[in-house]
């Protein structure tokens, strides 16, 4: 079976660690106020130390959420983004207060080893937290002994070795329907169909979705209705070509923003509702008797590939026998 989703050691020992932290600095804050006020370079009033009093109780308690967490960080994500929404807030308030001239520099220290050094890992256990939930339910979870390509009809009927073996195939592995680039990529398939068949390369659409009404009418808007499609929700076909989740970057970063802002508005390709797993990664691969001859597998969710300079590489290979 495939662990990569499940929880790693490591944060069950950070977010214990930080329980262990934040019971320890509350319970200094509540006994001892007036000495971290004067590290902090903070005058000692009666006030501050009660209302420092009232800070430590609140971390405190914090640290019990955290102790809470440790045992399962995935199922108690909710605790981890409330500590880390605190934690951003506590640091964004103190610069602010810096810049005003209303706290001192020193305090920073004190926000640093509380609040600082904490977000990161923190927003990595949330983010593997994200990844394990879109991964369970589908192939990444199942035993590698999985062999989608003895089981997965297409809605011809027909199984993908079999479309193969006749001709060399095109096989498109698309996003969920509501993405921009999914809908791009068939616009580019529509429009260069004729090019890519003029190769003796057949088309071959691997989607997310399911066989129903609704996704032929998608189809059918491209024109694309008549070709081969392979209905895959659980990903198993996806995991077969080397296609995986993706990652932060690959799928929310700034060349993402811009490439989804040009396809989407400016081309019109626009976005509709998510249907299927919206953190698959896409593809493509010329694929012929059993093997890949070519292929583009995407950097980012964005990337556009040549599907015509890809259909064209079955008259520069030779192809292999079957086994």
């Amino acid at each position: 079976m495939n662990n990569y989703y499940d929880a790693q050691p490591w944060m069950k020992r950070t977010l214990f660690a930080a329980g262990v932290y934040n019971l320890l600095w509350g319970l200094l804050c509540v006994l001892s106020p007036g000495s971290l006020l004067t590290f902090a370079d903070i005058t000692t009033t009666p006030v501050a130390s009660q209302l420092w009093q009232c800070i430590g109780i609140a971390v405190g308690v914090y640290g019990v959420g955290y102790v809470i967490a440790s045992y399962d960080p995935y199922r108690h994500w909710a605790i981890t983004v409330v500590g880390l929404l605190g934690k951003a807030a506590v640091a964004a308030g103190f610069l602010v207060a810096f810049v005003e001239g209303s706290l001192p520099a020193r305090m920073g220290w004190i926000v640093l080893t509380n609040d600082l050094i904490w977000c990161i890992p923190f927003g990595i256990i949330l983010w593997r937290a994200v990844l394990s939930y879109h991964a369970a339910g589908s192939a990444y979870v199942m035993p590698e002994a999985d062999d989608p390509l003895r089981d997965i009809e297409a809605n011809t009927s027909q199984y993908l070795n079999d479309l193969a073996n006749e001709s060399p195939q095109l096989v498109l592995f698309l996003r969920h329907a509501g993405c921009t680039f999914c809908r791009e990529a068939l616009s580019d398939i529509s429009k260069q169909r004729k090019q890519i068949e003029e190769t003796g390369t057949g088309i071959v659409i691997v989607h997310l979705g399911g066989a129903s009404e609704e996704d032929d009418r998608f189809f059918k808007q491209y024109g694309l209705q008549d070709v081969p499609r392979f209905s895959d929700p659980e990903g198993r076909l996806y995991r077969q070509f080397g296609l995986d989740l993706g990652g932060f970057s690959q799928l929310f970063g700034l060349r993402v923003w811009i490439r989804g802002f040009i396809a989407g508005v400016l081309n019109g390709h626009g976005r509709g509702a998510v249907s299927g797993n919206s953190f698959q990664m896409p593809g493509v691969y010329l694929y012929h008797r059993g093997q890949i001859l070519g292929g583009f597998r995407h950097d980012h969710a964005s990337d556009r590939p040549d599907y015509v300079s890809l259909a064209q590489q079955v008259r520069r290979k030779q192809q292999p026998a079957l086994a």
